[in-house]
């Protein structure tokens, strides 16, 4: 077979390969977000609150990667579940800050248990997330540029 035909296999395509990889793993996160009445969208939300609350809803999109379209609708079923609370932010009426609940707060400490879970799930250890996490980072970067 030429180099072409081969190229041009469904199987050497990396879109193909990250596609189904994504569809996968976000459906096997599924099960173990349910328990936290949580989607995996909602549980990224919440991770980089975790991280820092309050933000602005600009930061969290930044951080997410999500346009603040797709953003706030999810934002205000978290606040309709009681986890966030959206507010003007202090010094800019014009920004929305989003902030963690005190229910959202202790949340955490059940969500601690998912990665644990989920590396069990996905038979990986510590060492290989961080691998693969770096090597999607380094591609995520780059076709970011190449966009």
């Amino acid at each position: 077979m030429a180099q072409t035909d081969e190229d041009l296999l469904l199987e050497h395509q990396l879109c193909f390969a990250l596609s189904v990889a994504s569809r996968s793993v976000v459906g096997a996160y599924k099960p173990v977000l349910e328990k936290l009445g949580l989607t995996h969208p909602q549980y990224l939300a919440m991770l980089a609150l975790w991280e820092q609350s309050p933000r602005s809803v600009r930061s969290l999109g930044d951080a997410l990667a999500m346009e603040p379209a797709t953003l706030s609708p999810m934002l205000k079923r978290l606040e309709a579940a009681g986890l966030v609370e959206r507010n003007r932010a202090p010094g800019d009426e014009r920004s929305l800050a989003v902030g963690l609940t005190e229910a959202g707060r202790n949340l955490r400490a059940k969500a601690a248990e998912v990665p644990g879970t989920m590396m069990g799930r996905l038979a990986l250890d510590r060492e290989q997330v961080r691998e693969l996490n770096g090597i999607l980072h380094q591609l995520i970067s780059a076709a970011q540029a190449a966009g």
